[in-house]
Formats: structure tokens, C-alpha cells, sequence
């Protein structure tokens, strides 16, 4: 019994030193990433800041201190978190199939007075703590063990499952290979990985054919043969290939968008928002985004393999690997290379509670940077 037992840390870091250890690198690749994102929605929006230009830049504002006051907090108490984070998102799940907000056939939203929630973007960052909690638990046991293995499953599957039930085929991908991510770097076999591969193949397989809704059908038909209906299922993609191709090395300029000003591109402020930044900035100014995700992903990687524990390392990990993906899909969508899955592009795209997550979400791994040294308990027991 004596692994359960929750030890005094040895040390709490004054505040001032936890001020010092701020990376404030890091914060300035977020900020610089934000702004962005405000000149494109200023843009879009023929020069206005009005609807979205100034309200992503005054939420920015306003994650950028909840990440700065999160990041302080010790990192004992996110991982005494983990768990009843990750349980209060699942209820948020089961709340939202049984009363949630549906809009344009997909019921994702809860409506909590003046307030619209998104669950599922809350359980991408309470996963990655579930899951981090857990293997930080089990130092010295074998994490293939049948035992180690269907936990973690059970863990990613249940949230996929009610996030495909709304439907959002999207999100449900982006949370199950976030979960993968850090089975895999928890040090998994990789004789149970391509097993799980080849399981993954032939479940895909069944599922297109039996599991997916009319509407995802047609999308991933769309995204083989756009060209087959240009004015219906085809239109969006085909819309952002003509304006990122528009956009050349050099792009039209700022406020020169043709696309995105005369409401060819859809959804630019917020799936195809690349696709305006592309149009007006050309291949440089893409070029030169996707380098500051390459930053910020590398920053935060760095991070997690300085960490001393394995809490710290795979909660960082996790959330990079997150950010890599919503970046990966983003992008690779609006250039027609996987199908259109309604995935927002991190700090560039408008939307609320997607932004409040990735703050959050980097704040845990300032916390982890902050904290990097700390000696955590293992075992079981939550800490008190």
C-alpha cells in the first residue's frame, strides 16, 4: 500500500521563480500566430472588424492570461485533475446527446444560459491529462499488458463513441489519434501497434460502409471526385483549390482577396480560413504560418522531453500532438488532400471554445516547463 500513499513534495516554487520560468518564447509564437489570425478575419471581413476580427483578438486577449495564471498553478494539481476533468467531459457528452443545441443537423453544443458550450473540444485536453495520470501510474509496471492496454481503450473509445453519435466525424478522429499518440509514447509494442493498425483498417473499412452518415458518405466521394457536382457537394473544395491557386508565390495583398471578398470561398472565417490567408499572402505567407506552427510544436516537444516525469512529459506531448493535428487536417483539407471534416485551423480560425482549449491546453504545458523538476507521487491515489 505504500506506492498510494501521497507524499509532501519536497519543494513549492515561490511565485517569483515561476514567474521566471515563464517560456516566454513560446508566448510570443502564440501571440504572433493570434494576430495573424485577426488581420485575416479584418480582411475577410472587407476591412471591418466587425463580426470576428475584434472579438478573436479581445478572446486571445483574454485566454492569453487564463493560460498565464493556469501555467502557475502547481503541477500537482492538474494531475489531481486529471481524472475528474476527463469524467466531468464525458457527462458534458452524455449531456449533449440527451439535451443538446442542434445546428444544421449536428447536435455538438450545449446551451448553458448566455453561454454555448462544445464538449468535445474539452475532452481533447481531458483526455490527454486522463491518459498522462494514468501512465504516470503505472512506472515500473509493463504498459502492453492486457490490463494496461484496455483501460487506456476504454478511456479513448467512450468519448469517440458519443462525439460520432452527434455527429462530428472530425473531432471523434482528432480525440481517438490524440489517444493513440500517447498510448504509443507511453511505450507501447509495436507488435500490438500494427495489430492495431490492421484492426483500424478493416473497423474503417466497415464503418464507411455501414457506420457513416449519408452526408460523410458524400464527403469523402466529394473528396475523390470534386469535379462531379462543381455547384453542389464538390463546391467548397473546389472554391478553396481556385483561390489558394490564385494565390501564387506572393499572394493578392492584404484586403486583395477576390474569393473570400465576393463570398465564393465558404466558411472562410472559420474551416477554409487557410484558404483566405493563401489567397492574399501566397505560398510565402502560408509558408511562413505553417513555420510558426512548426515552432510552437517544437517548443512545446522540447518541453516535454526536459520534463523529469512522466505526467509532464506525456501531458505535453499530448497536447502538442493535438495542435499538430488540428493544424495537419486543417490544412490538408482545404487543399483537397483528405476529406472536408469541419476541423478549424488553432488560433487562426474563429471560434470560442476551440481557442479557450488550445490556451488552456498550452498553459498545461507551461506548467509542465515551470515545473519541469517537481517529484510527483505514483500510484493510484489522487493528491490532497
Amino acid at each position: 500500500m505504500s506506492q498510494f500513499r501521497v507524499a509532501r513534495p519536497e519543494r513549492i516554487l515561490p511565485l517569483g521563480t515561476k514567474i521566471a520560468r515563464i517560456n516566454w518564447f513560446l508566448v510570443v509564437l502564440l501571440s504572433l500566430t493570434a494576430m495573424i489570425g485577426v488581420a485575416v478575419l479584418y480582411s475577410i471581413a472587407d476591412g471591418s472588424w466587425t463580426p470576428n476580427a475584434a472579438q478573436h483578438g479581445v478572446r486571445f486577449a483574454m485566454a492569453l492570461l487564463i493560460m498565464l495564471a493556469l501555467a502557475l498553478v502547481d503541477i500537482r494539481w492538474w494531475m489531481a485533475l486529471a481524472y475528474p476533468a476527463y469524467f466531468g467531459a464525458l457527462l458534458l457528452l452524455v449531456a449533449v446527446a440527451l439535451f443538446g443545441t442542434k445546428v444544421m443537423g449536428a447536435q455538438r453544443w450545449l446551451d448553458l444560459g448566455p453561454l454555448r458550450i462544445q464538449p468535445a473540444e474539452m475532452m481533447k485536453l481531458a483526455l490527454v491529462l486522463a491518459l498522462a495520470r494514468y501512465y504516470h501510474g503505472l512506472q515500473g509496471a509493463r504498459p502492453w499488458r492486457l490490463r494496461q492496454i484496455a483501460i487506456p481503450a476504454l478511456m479513448i473509445g467512450a468519448p469517440v463513441v458519443l462525439i460520432l453519435h452527434q455527429p462530428d466525424l472530425g473531432t471523434a478522429l482528432l480525440v481517438g489519434a490524440t489517444g493513440a499518440v500517447i498510448v504509443f509514447l507511453a511505450g507501447l509494442s509495436w507488435r500490438i501497434i500494427i495489430a492495431g493498425a490492421l484492426a483500424a483498417l478493416i473497423g474503417g473499412a466497415a464503418f464507411f460502409i455501414y457506420g457513416l452518415h449519408d452526408y460523410q458518405r458524400a464527403r469523402i466521394e466529394t473528396f475523390l471526385h470534386p469535379e462531379r457536382d462543381p455547384m453542389g457537394a464538390g463546391y467548397h473544395i473546389l472554391q478553396s483549390k481556385i483561390a489558394l491557386g490564385s494565390g501564387g508565390v506572393t499572394g493578392k495583398g492584404f484586403l486583395g482577396g477576390t474569393q473570400s471578398h465576393l463570398d465564393f470561398l465558404p466558411e472562410k472565417q472559420t474551416d477554409f480560413v487557410f484558404t483566405a490567408l493563401g489567397e492574399e499572402f501566397g505560398f510565402v505567407g502560408s509558408v511562413f504560418v505553417l513555420a510558426l506552427f512548426a515552432a510552437i510544436l517544437v517548443t512545446g516537444m522540447l518541453i516535454a522531453v526536459r520534463s523529469r516525469h512522466t505526467f509532464g512529459r506525456l501531458a505535453a506531448a499530448g497536447v502538442c500532438a493535438t495542435f499538430a493535428l488540428y493544424v495537419l487536417v486543417n490544412v490538408a483539407m482545404v487543399m483537397g488532400l483528405v476529406p472536408v471534416v469541419g476541423v478549424p485551423l488553432p488560433l487562426i480560425s474563429y471560434g470560442g471554445t476551440v481557442m479557450l482549449t488550445v490556451m488552456v491546453g498550452f498553459a498545461l504545458v507551461m506548467a509542465v516547463h515551470i515545473h519541469r523538476d517537481a517529484e510527483l507521487p505514483t500510484g493510484l491515489g489522487l493528491l490532497l
